[in-house]
């Protein structure tokens, strides 16, 4: 019998960020177990917000790949802040699902990711009218993350995604979540449903530890979506970095534009790379920084695994599960959530010779023991075939 599978996201490469890369890994690693993979995605428009160039003036492109096929879908794309035209934009995206349920043939087992809610919620009452059998994969808690971070408040339309959001997790056969937060959460309302615990483990060949900076100047690099969760701005105006210690940002998202023309010597802003750019710049910093704004349920930002194997300790001040993860698996330094007072006398006391706290040879291999791709998609595979 063959094995087909059908994956639908909102976010694939070569859009950059811990949903692209977690669902490309994914349908490459189901190509190699023997899945013929089918993917459908928008066309690819974040977090610019504007379809990249090469796909410009499409309605939609198909793609063939070593591990199947990807189909991608025409997408209204804003980045906007209003809400309303946010909306608007994951609705688009929406009506093409629609149109392509109706008109191609799709296999027995969808594999959706949950959020954007709307696009999710969507997929899944598609699968379910067609009598599919549904893997959902939750890598974050809306509406609860919107209402956390002050993005959403309590009311209809809240209550509304909260109505879609349980809905969901009582359609699909099996739920993968990207923490135990998350499936402690799902547990509230779905005690007896299967899940399966699926980290954003990065799957890349690393190289060993050979630059040793002698220079008594500390780099501290920060590379990814710089949005709104993240508080990169606020962080730049509100920390006084000290004389030896330098600040670095790599990344592209609606704080951009005012991250590069603030003015400070200390921050350096260089804009957005390659995923494969970047692994090569980060080698040259001392400590990579996770902030968020808020501690969010159910959130482990992706950059703990992947800065990490590449060696960089970590200096996390972002909460929650994360920093538990951090400081079990000794992987860097914690900082207590949204407490400026704290990070700030954490800079001014850091020097380098603190950097022996956590060397990045221990701390590379620290990461690779506790968190192998190959252990946990063995498990994922397993899970996959008892849908």
């Amino acid at each position: 019998m063959q094995k087909i599978i059908l994956l639908i996201t909102n976010y694939f490469p070569p859009e950059k960020g811990a949903a692209a890369n977690r669902m490309q890994s994914i349908a490459e690693g189901l190509g190699k177990e023997g899945f013929t993979v089918k993917v459908v995605c928008p066309l690819p428009n974040y977090p610019s917000g504007k379809v990249f160039k090469e796909y410009n003036g499409k309605f939609s492109v198909t793609e063939n790949t070593t591990f199947g096929k990807i189909t991608r879908l025409w997408i209204w794309p804003s980045n906007s802040s209003n809400k309303l035209v946010r909306l608007l934009s994951m609705i688009s995206f929406s009506f093409s699902l629609i149109l392509f349920f109706l008109f191609s043939k799709t296999p027995q087992k969808i594999f959706i990711q949950y959020s954007p809610v709307f696009v999710g919620f969507t997929a899944v009452c598609l699968a379910q009218f067609f009598s599919k059998k549904i893997i959902l994969n939750v890598s974050d808690l809306w509406p609860l993350a919107g209402l956390e971070m002050d993005i959403l408040k309590k009311g209809w339309y809240y209550n509304l995604m909260l109505k879609m959001e349980h809905y969901c997790y009582r359609k699909a056969a099996l739920i993968v979540g990207q923490s135990e937060e998350i499936l402690q959460h799902i547990s509230t309302f779905e005690k007896e449903k299967p899940t399966f615990l699926y980290r954003n483990i990065p799957n890349f060949e690393v190289s060993k530890i050979t630059q040793i900076s002698t220079s008594e100047e500390i780099k501290i690099v920060y590379a990814g979506l710089l949005g709104v969760a993240q508080g990169l701005f606020e962080i730049c105006q509100r920390i006084n970095l000290p004389k030896n210690i330098s600040f670095h940002i790599y990344g592209a998202g609606p704080e951009a534009e005012k991250i590069k023309n603030f003015n400070n010597p200390n921050i350096h802003f260089y804009g957005e790379l390659s995923r494969k750019q970047l692994h090569n710049e980060l080698h040259k910093y001392d400590v990579a920084f996770i902030p968020l704004v808020k501690r969010i349920y159910g959130s482990v930002p992706s950059k703990v695994f992947e800065y990490t194997r590449l060696g960089l300790p970590v200096l996390y001040f972002a909460g929650g599960e994360g920093g538990e993860i951090t400081e079990k698996e000794s992987l860097g330094w914690v900082v207590e959530v949204q407490n400026f007072e704290a990070l700030q006398h954490f800079l001014n006391t850091f020097t380098k010779d603190g950097l022996s706290i956590f060397p990045k040879e221990v701390v590379q291999k620290n990461s690779i023991t506790a968190f192998q791709f190959n252990k946990q998609f063995e498990g994922f595979i397993t899970a996959i075939k008892n849908v």
